[in-house]
C-alpha cells in the first residue's frame, strides 16, 4: 500500500523516524492525482471534505471521513472507529450489503468577463456558489439566466446556487430546503431578497445558469465557490454554473439515508421536541 499525505504533512513526517515510506505530490502539477489515488482518508470537520474536493479538479477517487470537527455533518466515521471501519473498506464489509457509497454532485463554476472566459477561473464546487454584495452598502442587482433566457433579476442581499450536500449550509440558514444528496438537483436561494414573494426554489441538475451583473448595477458585487477563492465581480461580468461530469464519492458509516437523518438530527437538531404524552384516564 502507498501512502501519499499533502506537501505540508509531508514534511511533518520527514522529520520522524519510521516514515520514509511516505510519499506526496505537487498540488501544482495535481491533474493526474486521480490515477494515483485509490481512495482519500480525511481527518477533521467538514471543512477538510471541501478541501479534499478542491484537490481533485476531474474525476474524484472514494472519499472516507473520520469527524475530528466541531460539526461534522459530512463526517459519518467516528474517529475512534478508525482502524474497523479502514479494514472494513479496503477489506470489504463483512455483511451481504457492502459498502454503501454517495456520489455527491459538484457545481462546474466559470467566471466571464465582458462575456469570455477568464483564463483559470474554473471551479468544482461542493457545497455552494455565493454572489453577494460584500462590503457595498447597496443592494446587489443580479440577472439570472438560464441557458441564455432571463429568469429572473435578484435584488438582495445576494444569492445562493448549492448543491444537495451544500443544502444544509448556507442555503439552509437563508431559508432553503434540506435536500437528500441523492436528490438530482440545484438550490437557488436569495439571501435577504427585497421583495416578500421572492422565495428559493429548486430547479433540475441539467439546468444552465448564468448570474450576470448588469451595466446599470449601482456596485460591484462579489462571488465565492465554497466559501473561499473570492472574486470581483464587475458591471458585465457574469458566473455560469452547471453541474459537474465530477461528483465526489463519500464512503457512508451505515447507508445512504440513515447517515443523512443521523446528521441531521445529530448536528442541526432536526425535529427534536418533547414527545407528546397520551391522555390518562
Amino acid at each position: 500500500m502507498n501512502v501519499l499525505v499533502e506537501p505540508e504533512v509531508h514534511d511533518m513526517f520527514a522529520s520522524l523516524p519510521g516514515f520514509g515510506f511516505i510519499q506526496t505530490f505537487h498540488i501544482q502539477n495535481a491533474s493526474d492525482l486521480h490515477e494515483r489515488v485509490d481512495f482519500v482518508a480525511c481527518l477533521g470537520g467538514d471543512g477538510v471534505i471541501l478541501h479534499a474536493s478542491n484537490l481533485f479538479r476531474g474525476a474524484v477517487p472514494p472519499v472516507v471521513s473520520f469527524n475530528l470537527g466541531s460539526l461534522g455533518f459530512l463526517t459519518a466515521h467516528h474517529f475512534a472507529d478508525f482502524q474497523r471501519d479502514m479494514r472494513s473498506i479496503i477489506h470489504g464489509n463483512i455483511t451481504t450489503d457492502g459498502v454503501y457509497i454517495t456520489l455527491r454532485m459538484r457545481l462546474r463554476s466559470e467566471i466571464f468577463r465582458k462575456g469570455k472566459a477568464v483564463p483559470g477561473k474554473v471551479f468544482d464546487v461542493l457545497n455552494e456558489v455565493v454572489v453577494d454584495r460584500g462590503s457595498n452598502p447597496y443592494l446587489c442587482k443580479i440577472e439570472c439566466y438560464e441557458r441564455n433566457h432571463l429568469i429572473t433579476k435578484v435584488q438582495a442581499d445576494g444569492v445562493i446556487v448549492a448543491t444537495p450536500t451544500g443544502s444544509t449550509a448556507y442555503s439552509t440558514s437563508a431559508g432553503g430546503s434540506m435536500v437528500h444528496p441523492n436528490v438530482p438537483c440545484m438550490l437557488f436561494t436569495p439571501i435577504c431578497p427585497h421583495s416578500l414573494s421572492f422565495r428559493p426554489v429548486i430547479l433540475p441538475d441539467s439546468a444552465q445558469l448564468e448570474l450576470k451583473i448588469p451595466d446599470d448595477a449601482r456596485s460591484n458585487s462579489w462571488v465565492s465557490f465554497d466559501g473561499k477563492r473570492r472574486q470581483q465581480l464587475s458591471k458585465g461580468d457574469s458566473v455560469r454554473i452547471s453541474m459537474s461530469e465530477h461528483p465526489l464519492p463519500t464512503i457512508n458509516k451505515c447507508d445512504q439515508t440513515g447517515d443523512w437523518f443521523r446528521s441531521l438530527v445529530r448536528c442541526l437538531n432536526w425535529n427534536e421536541r418533547m414527545e407528546q404524552k397520551g391522555f390518562t384516564l
